[in-house]
């Protein structure tokens, strides 16, 4: 992913900031290609989901992907288009660790009339060293 343009990177973020669940967990734009974009939450105290560990919740780690598979999506489908998830799966391979902030990498690979099917890699420092992995559908709302 190599765009860093700063009019798109202010474009995207403000996307992103636009809805309150995204601005809420403090996700960030980093960076988007064609098909792809990656996405990043800042650790912060408020997302502990173990306090005895330290660990970001769960569900912190499913919406940051959801997000990112969204972002994603409007990226490859090039027009805006109402779209929806339709399925998402996760698996979670370990805790996050503490006090590190999350990535999450998402792309295309298959884009029909109707379905647009993802997937996406959660990480710390070293993306071939993932939280987890995500497989989705989003439907095409918009489709005449």
């Amino acid at each position: 992913m190599s765009d860093k343009a700063p009019s798109r990177s202010k474009k995207s973020q403000k996307n992103i900031d636009s809805i309150p669940h995204s601005a809420e967990l403090g996700i960030e734009f980093v960076c988007r290609d064609d098909t792809s974009a990656t996405l990043k939450i800042p650790y912060k105290k408020e997302l502990i989901g173990n306090p005895l560990t330290g660990t970001v919740h769960g569900g912190v780690v499913l919406s940051l992907i959801d997000s990112t598979c969204g972002r994603a999506v409007f990226i490859a489908l090039k027009t805006p288009e109402t779209i929806a998830t339709l399925d998402l799966r996760v698996d979670y391979f370990k805790p996050a660790q503490p006090e590190q902030d999350l990535y999450c990498v998402a792309e295309c690979y298959k884009l029909t009339r109707t379905v647009v099917f993802m997937r996406a890699i959660v990480y710390q420092d070293d993306i071939d060293d993932p939280i987890a992995s995500s497989v989705s559908t989003f439907m095409r709302t918009s489709v005449q």
